[in-house]
């Protein structure tokens, strides 16, 4: 055992502009890593302002407010005697940088500016920031008078150094640069850095863990070194939901690791290291060749250490990182426990900072609606699990929401009577609704405990078909009753628009029906897949205030309600896995029931493989087609497969202006096609692509028919 350091990163749960706030999380986490015997403490990234800021970092009053809050960091007595690696923007010579202040004892050590700015996807930092181009180089930066009445100094390193304790050197990389071909740390790490600080404001997205877990451990796996990953966690005031994970490795293994999705506003983690391991681990002919040659950082040297001697005491919870080989399983949730936990910590926080009273869904009786309040009954249960711990910001954001005076002792420790208080389902019935939609979603209210209105909306269907034949001398009819298509469509619609008319109308008085004041949030249940196909009707239940299932497949849904069947314990469940997927707009015959799929005219199943080709691998048509001619060749043939893609890229075109009007939706699948930023396309296509299809129609018509090879239990699948 030689030189022990205590470290510690964290996850706060920081919100964009709320300066108060943010200052408040991060004195708190500095306070608990200082009660752990650390020296050295990581925050997320832009964790002053909040890291969904936007176009407010182009605002010269954020730098400002992130300067101040800065400051107090500064004179406060947690911040003395430990180093603190802050975020925020700091405009050098006129330009916006994405900054990390290395601050200790009331002094800046080095402001290092993001030299990679994540700019795909969710993300623009472009927009705002300018990259640090200045590789390994660095000069003065002057500071605000602000700082220099606290700190005494005039100027300070600003660019791409390292810090150089009198017992080891640590640097830093910022989020997207862990991601990157050329990250920092393999640099630096060669020129004898040893403990790698990574701040992020990282996103959830299904599956999206494992990827971020590998790359931490490949950045110290063959190069040796110490790596703290801080994380903002919850929503900061968009469609994002940042999930937090704070971790710790060494030399590869992980050592150390928060929790994904959580209520709690501030989480630290945190580990005691023997900085000679990392020594030891690099002891290697072929490391050391390369580091002789390493091009040299610019060393900030500075007089203290973060070892405390070789012999201190260290608190049991961190001992158990001292062994040389040691290393802890990462935890990894399942997609369905994804589902079930991060769209409702979304929700939570979604609600106690909007301020309002509750939450509002129409239930269809569907899987879909289905789904939306069943992750709003996980946010019950996460909020009752809370309150049994104890946490009293949890309380205390619970009473308030639901509407308990200020000298109240309510706890909730109940998920249905909880869901009871703050959610409210209303069953939507028209002639065309079957008993069976409606007695699940009466079912389905009850075993989660949620507030159930039941109504028929016949007559408010039939006044606004009886006002068009008045005013046209036209009485719109079904397709099974004799109408065209076009006035099929239309009295399908109205019923749609008219319960999203009547949702609002509802979330708005039912506080005051229940004696409450305040008003509710309605919750949208449009999957990603009827978005990407444009299969809803524009400004009807899909056109809602939040959707947490807006970017979640149909495929991934049923999964999840069947986990939450068990894990929940709600056997009703069952019952909506079984149902068939149906709007429920038209009259049902004795030879036709309304279905999801056959309107499509595609599966669900189909829709997700079409909306990856489309997004995650940017396939045009013409590509789709010739990849799906290699996948699905053994049971289609290749005019049924060009049939299919062109039916998805004419229906996906024509329905395109749909997402711009798109309910703002948790951000969890990789193929969203949100317009808002991160699926940018135009809504006015030539969607009958007729260069595009006729290639399509010219190969497919000369390419040998493979799928009579297979079975027709293979083209079952499909057809």
């Amino acid at each position: 055992m030689g030189h022990l350091i205590t470290l510690a990163t964290c996850s706060l749960n920081q919100w964009a502009l709320d300066f108060q706030g943010n200052l408040e999380r991060i004195l708190a986490s500095i306070a608990i890593a200082k009660e752990r015997g650390a020296t050295l403490r990581v925050g997320p990234e832009l964790e002053i302002p909040g890291y969904g800021c936007l176009d407010h970092f182009l605002e010269g009053d954020t730098v400002l407010h992130s300067w101040e809050v800065l400051a107090k960091i500064l004179v406060s007595d947690e911040a003395m005697g430990i180093v603190c690696d802050i975020g925020m923007p700091i405009v050098h010579k006129n330009v916006i940088y994405n900054c990390r202040v290395i601050i200790h004892d009331r002094r800046i050590l080095l402001i290092r500016p993001k030299m990679w700015l994540a700019n795909d996807g969710n993300y623009r930092e472009l927009r705002y920031f300018t990259p640090w181009m200045k590789h390994r180089q660095w000069e003065d930066h002057y500071l605000p008078r602000i700082i220099q009445a606290v700190t005494k100094q005039t100027k300070v390193p600003f660019g791409d150094a390292v810090i150089s304790t009198s017992d080891t050197c640590f640097g830093v990389e910022l989020c997207e640069e862990l991601f990157t071909p050329a990250s920092p740390h393999i640099l630096m790490g060669l020129d004898g850095v040893e403990i790698f600080t990574n701040s992020s404001g990282s996103h959830h997205e299904l599956r999206k863990l494992y990827t971020r877990v590998e790359l931490i451990k490949e950045a110290t796996l063959k190069l040796g070194g110490i790596y703290l990953y801080a994380n903002q966690q919850g929503c900061d005031g968009d469609r994002l939901y940042y999930d937090g994970c704070a971790m710790i490795a060494v030399n590869g293994r992980i050592i150390a690791q928060g929790s994904q999705f959580s209520l709690n506003d501030v989480e630290v983690v945190s580990a005691t290291i023997d900085i000679e391991d990392v020594r030891a681990h690099r002891a290697k002919s072929s490391r050391s060749m390369q580091a002789a040659s390493a091009e040299r950082y610019h060393r900030i040297e500075v007089p203290f250490a973060l070892s405390r001697g070789k012999f201190d005491d260290i608190t049991g919870e961190d001992s158990a990182s001292l062994s040389g080989n040691n290393s802890i399983d990462v935890r990894f949730h399942s997609p369905e426990e994804e589902i079930a936990l991060g769209p409702a910590c979304w929700l939570w926080d979604y609600l106690r900072r909007s301020r309002t009273q509750g939450y509002f869904v129409p239930l269809s009786g569907g899987i879909d609606s289905c789904a939306t309040a069943v992750i709003v009954y996980s946010m019950s249960r996460l909020v009752t699990e809370a309150a049994k711990r104890g946490d009293q910001m949890v309380i205390a954001d619970a009473r308030r929401i639901a509407g308990e005076p200020e000298d109240s002792t309510y706890i909730p420790i109940d998920p249905r009577e909880f869901t009871g208080r703050i959610f409210h389902t209303c069953y939507m019935g028209t002639e065309n609704s079957s008993a069976e939609t409606r007695k699940r979603a009466k079912q389905l209210s009850f075993a989660i405990g949620s507030y159930h209105t039941d109504l028929n909306m016949d007559s408010v269907v039939t006044a606004v078909r009886n006002l068009f034949g008045f005013v046209t001398g036209i009485r719109p009819q079904f397709r099974s009753h004799g109408g065209t298509n076009a006035e099929n469509l239309a009295l399908q619609n109205i019923q749609a628009r008219l319960r999203m008319v009547l949702a609002y109308m509802f979330a708005q008085l039912l506080p005051f029906v229940r004696g409450r004041s305040g008003g509710l949030l309605v919750l949208g249940s449009a999957n990603v897949d009827e978005s990407l196909r444009g299969y809803l009707t524009k400004y009807d239940c899909s056109s809602a205030d939040i959707n947490p299932i807006g970017g979640i497949s149909k495929t991934d849904l049923k999964k999840f309600i069947a986990y939450a069947e068990h894990a929940f314990d709600l056997p009703i469940l069952a019952s909506f896995l079984d149902a068939v997927p149906t709007a429920e707009l038209e009259p049902m015959t004795e030879n036709y029931v309304q279905s999801d799929e056959a309107d499509m005219g595609m599966t669900y199943d189909e829709l997700s493989v079409f909306g990856r080709l489309r997004k995650v691998q940017k396939y045009g048509p013409y590509s789709t087609f010739t990849k799906l001619v290699h996948e699905w060749g053994s049971f289609l043939s290749p005019l049924q497969i060009a049939e299919k893609v062109k039916l998805f890229y004419f229906e996906h075109a024509r329905n395109r202006h749909k997402m711009t009007t798109l309910t703002p939706a948790y951000h969890a699948e990789s193929y969203s096609p949100d317009d808002n930023r991160f699926d940018l396309r135009p809504f006015l296509y030539p969607s009958r692509f007729p260069w595009q299809f006729k290639k399509i129609d010219e190969v497919a018509a000369v390419l040998p028919d493979r799928s009579i090879q297979s079975g027709s239990v293979d083209k079952a699948k499909t057809e």
